[in-house]
């Protein structure tokens, strides 16, 4: 089997706390600050890309060409929300194979009813657990022998309670999955339950204000978490400090005195590559 890239970083650092991504600035910046993976969050691309919430609206073409652009633009790999794959195990088997095209790193693969809804929404629903584990099943196909690492989710604890999710994620291990996501546990007993139970490495998902209690690093650890997932962060941190300048330039018809709050434009320049494309202009004579 190809090397994995996820397992790999896996390997190194023991365990990860990582951000999500939505558009290739995000990744860039993911990756500048030292991240050593990355994870194309459905929410923040759903609220970037079309403006409208994680309610299953974005079309498995949008998804597979966003993460496209995104794969491209940085080095690290890349592991992208891939939702319920879109339909049946047939369309499941596809959407891994256009994820594997686009570059992605690996997916996460839920059980939710299409349209799914975000982990920490009310009102989900959930597919039957043999029609759960025959998309995992084609996710694991589609893969192959390649480099590409299948995230079991679940949302069953919403629905028919912890140990029903715990039974899936093992399932989905079982027939060649690579780790283990139960969403939106909602107290530290369940955390506990999960990191003990659920085979590792397992996901840990920390959404500020979501259900599940958001804990430092080293006590999800402790628990029995390696990726220490936060969708999310970025997404919240660009939506307020756009709303904050945005309003300040309204209010005030300037923007002077937040400065020092902006990355300047050489700083910016520095991040999308400017001087290297200067370069390439000078060798090719543009």
């Amino acid at each position: 089997m190809v090397a994995n890239r996820i397992q790999k970083v896996l390997d190194e650092v023991g365990a990860l706390a990582f951000p999500g991504i939505y558009d290739t600035l995000s990744a860039k910046i993911a990756e500048q600050v030292g991240f050593p993976m990355g994870f194309i969050s459905g929410y923040s691309l759903a609220a970037a890309t079309i403006g409208e919430p994680d309610f299953g609206l974005l079309t498995q073409t949008e998804v597979v060409e966003r993460a496209r652009a995104i794969c491209a633009s940085v080095s690290i790999p890349i592991i992208v929300d891939a939702d319920t794959g879109y339909g049946n195990p047939l369309n499941v088997y596809r959407t891994v194979k256009q994820l594997i095209d686009a570059g992605a790193a690996g997916c996460f693969l839920e059980d939710q009813v299409w349209p799914k809804k975000c982990g920490h929404m009310r009102n989900k629903k959930i597919i039957e657990r043999e029609d759960y584990l025959q998309k995992i099943q084609a996710a694991v196909d589609a893969r192959g022998n390649g480099d590409f690492f299948i995230v079991a989710r679940t949302d069953a604890e919403a629905v028919l309670g912890l140990d029903e999710a715990i039974v899936r994620v093992k399932a989905a291990r079982k027939l060649g999955a690579d780790a283990s996501f139960v969403e939106a546990p909602a107290s530290i007993e369940q955390l506990k339950k999960i990191g003990k139970q659920a085979p590792k490495p397992i996901v840990a998902n920390m959404i500020e204000g979501g259900i599940t209690p958001v804990l430092p690093k080293e006590e999800l650890v402790e628990l029995g978490f390696q990726l220490i997932l936060y969708p999310l962060t970025g997404l919240f941190a660009a939506g307020k400090t756009i709303r904050d300048f945005y309003s300040k330039l309204h209010q005030d018809g300037t923007t002077l005195g937040m400065e020092k709050d902006l990355l300047n434009f050489a700083d910016f320049n520095e991040l999308i590559g400017v001087e290297e494309k200067y370069k390439m202009i000078e060798k090719y004579g543009g």
